[in-house]
C-alpha cells in the first residue's frame, strides 16, 4: 500500500510518501510545499493546492494520514495554518475518499513509543524504521513521513482513525 503523509502549514507543508508490504516500509520520497510571507494569503493556499494535486498524480497514494492540528497560544498561526489545511484536505477529498488523522500524541506513540517525545526522538526513529543512512529534513517533512509510519502500523484499527 502506498501512504501518503501529511503535515499541515502554511509556511511549510511537510509531506512524505512511504510504500508498505507486511511489516516492511519504504520511504518514496518526502518533503515540503513552502510558500513565503511576501505572497499574499490566496496565493499560498493556489500554491499549496497545485502542489498536493501534484503530488498526488505523481506519486498515487492509496490512503492520505494528516497530522491533527494542535494550538496552544497563537490563534492567528492557527488560523492560516487550518486555512491551508482546508486546502489540503478538500485536494486530497477529490482525490480519494480514504482521509485519515492522527493527533501528535498518537504519532509519537506510534512511532517512538512515548507520547511525548522530542522532535529530535521522533526523526532518529523515523530513519531507523526506514533504514536511512540520515534523518529527513525539513523537521516538517520528518512528520510527515511519522504520519506515514503511523497509519501504516495502526493495522486493524485504521478505520477508527477515517475523517468524518
Amino acid at each position: 500500500m502506498r501512504i501518503l503523509g501529511i503535515d499541515p502549514g502554511l509556511a511549510t507543508l511537510g509531506y512524505g510518501v512511504i510504500d508498505t508490504a507486511g511489516n516492511r516500509m519504504t520511504l518514496i520520497t518526502a518533503g515540503a510545499v513552502i510558500t513565503t510571507p511576501d505572497m499574499i494569503t490566496p496565493d499560498r493556499l493556489r500554491s499549496i493546492r497545485s502542489q498536493i494535486s501534484q503530488l498526488l498524480q505523481l506519486y498515487r497514494p492509496e490512503q492520505i494520514a494528516f497530522e491533527e492540528l494542535f494550538f496552544s497560544k497563537n490563534i492567528t498561526t492557527g488560523m492560516s495554518v487550518s486555512m491551508a489545511r482546508g486546502v489540503t484536505i478538500c485536494t486530497c477529498a477529490e482525490y480519494t475518499d480514504k482521509l485519515y488523522e492522527y493527533t501528535p500524541m498518537q504519532i509519537k506513540q506510534a512511532v517512538v513509543g512515548y507520547g511525548k517525545a522530542d522532535k529530535h526522538q521522533i526523526q532518529e526513529m523515523v530513519k531507523m524504521t526506514l533504514g536511512l543512512p540520515d534523518i529527513i529534513r525539513p523537521d516538517d517533512a520528518a512528520d510527515a513521513v511519522a504520519c506515514a509510519i503511523t497509519h501504516a502500523s495502526s493495522g486493524l484499527l485504521r478505520e477508527q482513525f477515517r475523517m468524518k
